[in-house]
């Protein structure tokens, strides 16, 4: 036997030198961690529903630091791998979304801009994709509850409600963002409130289920003030992009000295849309690294960026159906989105000009009419697999009136043909 191994044998019996378990022992993160502190966001001192920039900090971090953010699921839901339509009764839409955060970033400031890396994405077991009254893309046409209740590994997800049908994890951030400072408080409270105005689908500040509650509940100290998280703004926030996969980094302006960094509402998979209101949604451990500050940046951006290498690559499919949308409607409809603009001229036309809005919808119909008629999905069904794996795109928006936007079907999602 050869001499060296001899004596490494001896040496490992012995416990001559320094004794290593395995690699487990070996660490060289420096990591700041926030963990759920209870059942729900209003039992949890790291969670909030709102944004303002009085909300403190639940932690700081350094540039380089690994940011562990243990979050929760889009509707802070009750929901089990048992629940039915009739469970989505008791949702409370006041609750959306809870963040966990927001970490104070050590040495930025206000008129910088950082950049974000998303390192990693361990998701819960069960996720949930669900059709709420009243909420999604097509609300007009699906009207009642549904739910699909999803088994998840990172290999794929599952459900007895999808029978055939596994979808790939390619799971980001649904939201991610850092808090507005006050004057963006002021500016987004007045365009909202001018739009809303005008008709317009706006949530306006509401102290109803907002948290932390000594801040924007109906006691706290600007529940006027607290912006609603649902929709996405300068801070980023409910972006829904999800091309903001692992390894991306995201450019923020800074609002405030330190940022806020906040993720939340982690999605296990979605389709470029998310036309049911829902993706696959779920509870995380959700790793972030602030990789860089750029000093006085953000005073010139006017959105987050993302900046990535192969991601978007390696998200395309392999095989797919498209179908193709333009801005055609029925005589006498007028779509949830414009019944805003009121007035006969709209309802009476059967075309609109250059609006791709009515082309996205015009395209979802027909992916939704493909997959019940090929596929043999309900309606229902097929709604749901188009949040959560239907890409719409926009074509081109030159060739008017009638600019195009598709819809892409990832085919793999099938189990027959990726099986």
């Amino acid at each position: 036997m050869n001499r060296f191994l001899i004596a490494a044998i001896v040496t490992g019996a012995f416990g001559v030198g320094v004794a290593v378990a395995d690699t487990t022992d070996q660490n060289w993160m420096n990591k700041v961690e926030l963990q759920k502190t209870g059942a729900h966001c209003i039992d949890d001192k790291n969670c909030f529903n709102r944004y303002h920039p009085a909300i403190p900090a639940a932690a700081s971090a350094d540039v380089g630091d690994f940011i562990v953010l243990h979050t929760r699921d889009a509707l802070d839901a009750e929901f089990t791998l048992d629940s039915i339509p009739d469970d989505l009764a008791t949702v409370n839409l006041g609750l959306v979304h809870p963040m966990t955060g927001p970490v104070h970033i050590n040495g930025a400031m206000r008129g910088d801009a950082i950049e974000v890396e998303i390192v990693d994405i361990e998701p819960d077991e069960y996720g949930y994709t669900v059709i709420v009254p009243g909420f999604g893309f097509l609300r007009d046409l699906y009207t009642e509850p549904f739910i699909v209740n999803w088994r998840l590994t990172r290999i794929g997800a599952t459900s007895p409600q999808m029978p055939g049908i596994t979808v790939p994890y390619e799971a980001f951030p649904g939201s991610i963002g850092v808090m507005p400072g006050l004057p963006e408080i002021e500016l987004i409270k007045q365009r909202e409130a001018d739009l809303a105005g005008a008709g317009g689908a706006v949530l306006t500040p509401s102290a109803g289920g907002a948290l932390p509650a000594n801040i924007c509940g109906e006691n706290g100290s600007h529940p006027d003030d607290c912006l609603r998280t649902i929709p996405p703004r300068e801070n980023g926030g409910n972006m829904d992009v999800q091309q903001m996969q692992l390894g991306t980094r995201i450019l923020f302006p800074c609002f405030i000295d330190g940022c806020g960094v906040f993720a939340g509402d982690i999605h296990y998979a979605q389709g470029d849309g998310e036309v049911s209101g829902t993706a696959i949604e779920m509870g995380t451990v959700t790793t972030l690294r602030v990789t860089k500050i750029h000093k006085g940046k953000g005073a010139s951006m006017d959105m987050p960026a993302t900046i990535g290498n192969d991601q978007i690559i390696d998200m395309e499919p392999t095989r797919y159906y498209q179908t193709i949308g333009i801005p055609l409607k029925g005589k006498g409809k007028v779509p949830p989105s414009h019944q805003y603009l009121g007035g006969d001229l709209i309802a009476n036309l059967e075309n609109l000009n250059e609006d791709l809005t009515v082309a996205a919808r015009h395209a979802i119909i027909q992916m939704i009419d493909y997959l019940v008629a090929e596929h043999g999905l309900t309606r229902e069904q097929a709604y749901i697999l188009c949040s959560v794996a239907v890409d719409l795109r926009v074509g081109q928006v030159v060739d008017v009136p009638n600019y195009i936007v598709t819809a892409v079907l990832n085919m793999d999602v099938f189990d027959k043909y990726r099986h």
